[in-house]
């Protein structure tokens, strides 16, 4: 049995319909710092894998966690955020988002659906004691997998949250849900 933490990014520089990848603002990085202490003196010095999303807020959240625990986060493509339709310019990207979210990955189908599959399957393939440094749909992805939920949003995760699942002979139990937030997209 393998536990994987997925921590969502701190807070954005910028909105996702403004900026398809921003850094963190100045509350993302202390609360950055904040879950890295936290999961720090959680875990100790036992023997994890650190993983980040390519993108850059979750790469800037995963840094303090890295630091303390002296290790090299592993950048996976397939916990990065869920990618947003080709033919949609960055201002209709938020729109289209917000409509996303009020439906279900069946609904979305397509390469949308894909996306999950391939998340799911990384995770539900982690043998060891992990961290996960991802984005808010692809983290309610996993919730949906160990619940058997379709809906793209399950929880509404608040910023650095941690949800913890369990990995055990390629099956996902949930074990504990990240701290909710009021708002969810910003």
């Amino acid at each position: 049995m393998a536990t994987v933490r997925l921590v969502r990014h701190g807070q954005a520089s910028a909105g996702w319909g403004t900026d398809p990848d921003p850094d963190l603002d100045e509350l993302g990085r202390a609360q950055s710092s904040a879950v890295a202490h936290a999961l720090h003196l959680k875990l100790g010095d036992a023997q994890i894998e650190v993983w980040t999303s390519p993108m850059l807020r979750c790469r800037s959240t995963a840094a303090p966690f890295v630091e303390l625990c002296g290790v090299e986060a592993h950048v996976v493509d397939a916990v990065r955020e869920i990618p947003s339709p080709t033919n949609i310019s960055t201002d209709e990207r938020i729109e289209w988002l917000r409509g996303a979210m009020e439906g279900t990955w069946s609904e979305l189908g397509g390469e949308f659906a894909s996306y999950r599959d391939n998340l799911v399957k990384v995770i539900t393939s982690i043998t060891r004691d992990t961290v996960v440094f991802s984005h808010f749909i692809a983290i309610n992805a996993v919730i949906g997998a160990c619940s058997g939920d379709d809906r793209l949003v399950i929880r509404s995760l608040a910023n650095t949250s941690v949800t913890t699942v369990d990995v055990t002979d390629g099956a996902l139990t949930l074990v504990e849900g990240g701290e909710e937030a009021e708002s969810i997209v910003r």
